[in-house]
């Protein structure tokens, strides 16, 4: 028979082991873009990338309570995504690469990876791309009567595209377990996003009568506690949800977009660094609840370096396709 002691000790347990796996979780990404923007430099990368440092938390916090079955869609920027999911970064890395040993054997690039062994139904590199994809899959959970949910990310320049709406309707009508994700980054591309973005974001799902939240995506924990129940929620018929997500990317909107000036001032970029980072924040919370310390976090940090070290090895000595695979796994 378990005592109130016993339970105690496991409910701290069980805080713990969450804590440190969000933190873990987090500078794996981190660590990841930083390689990500290094290949670029250095030309060893075709094409561009959108980077995802900064926004850690939210693919973080939402991911991790979702199943190996359930099911996200991503963006171009998306490698956060994919990874939070479940995706390796030897994998990743080699599709970056447009090498036969990535995801979707080198060609789809950083844009359109996907994954579908871990629930990850794709990047989409068009605007808001992939809503209808995710409703689909939350029409065919549902429709099969599983328990699965998607997840939809996409960024506050979505809230521009029709198709969102459209979505969002019939989500809202059929009481489909899917989840809409606006991360807002501020900035649609150059532009802030007050710029381009009239009324209520929130408004925006409610108008549906789509259930609506707005939280802090710099607060894993608290984009965590938020989706944990709006995916409950999901799983136990109550229909959709859009969660709002504020965010901020702190490198540009691509890895060329180095002077960022015109648009945002290197102030506003140091003050989200030093106030609002994920991974620090999260880090400081973690030695004050006595779940962890300045060493077990380092460890973590070394561990995960090593990880993209080789990973990013494992890339480079990967083999191209052959180029009789030009007209293979490609589909339109």
């Amino acid at each position: 028979m378990k005592t109130v002691t016993d339970a105690s000790k496991s409910e701290t347990s069980a805080k713990t082991e969450l804590g440190v796996r969000l933190y873990r979780q987090m500078v794996r990404i981190r660590l990841f873009e930083e390689q990500v923007n290094d290949l670029y430099t250095r030309a060893l990368m075709p094409g561009l990338a959108h980077l995802y440092i900064g926004e850690e938390g939210v693919a973080v916090g939402i991911c991790q309570t979702l199943t190996n079955e359930d099911y996200i869609t991503s963006t171009h920027r998306g490698h956060g995504h994919c990874l939070a999911k479940g995706a390796s970064p030897d994998r990743m890395f080699a599709e970056l690469l447009g090498k036969e040993a990535g995801y979707c054997r080198g060609k789809g690039g950083s844009m359109h990876i996907a994954d579908p062994a871990t629930g990850n139904l794709g990047a989409n590199a068009i605007v808001c791309g992939s809503a209808g994809i995710a409703t689909g899959a939350a029409l065919t959970a549902k429709r099969l009567k599983t328990d699965h949910v998607a997840v939809c990310f996409f960024g506050e320049g979505a809230l521009g595209q029709g198709v969102l709406y459209e979505v969002m309707n019939l989500a809202a009508l059929y009481k489909l377990p899917v989840i809409y994700v606006c991360e807002n980054n501020l900035y649609t591309e150059y532009t802030h996003y007050t710029e381009t973005t009239a009324g209520d974001i929130l408004a925006r799902g409610t108008a549906f009568g789509v259930h609506s939240e707005s939280v802090d995506g710099q607060a894993v924990r608290s984009v965590y506690e938020a989706a944990d129940r709006l995916v409950s929620r999901a799983r136990r018929g109550e229909g959709p949800a859009f969660l709002v997500c504020k965010t901020y990317r702190y490198t540009g909107h691509h890895v060329g977009d180095i002077n960022r000036e015109y648009y945002r001032s290197k102030q506003e970029e140091q003050e989200w660094k030093t106030k609002r980072d994920p991974i620090k924040n999260h880090g400081e919370w973690l030695i004050k609840q006595k779940f962890a310390d300045a060493r077990s976090l380092e460890v973590i940090e070394s561990e995960a370096r090593a990880e993209m070290k080789s990973a990013v090895e494992f890339a480079i000595a990967s083999p191209y396709p052959s180029v009789n695979q030009v007209d293979q796994d490609v589909y339109a």
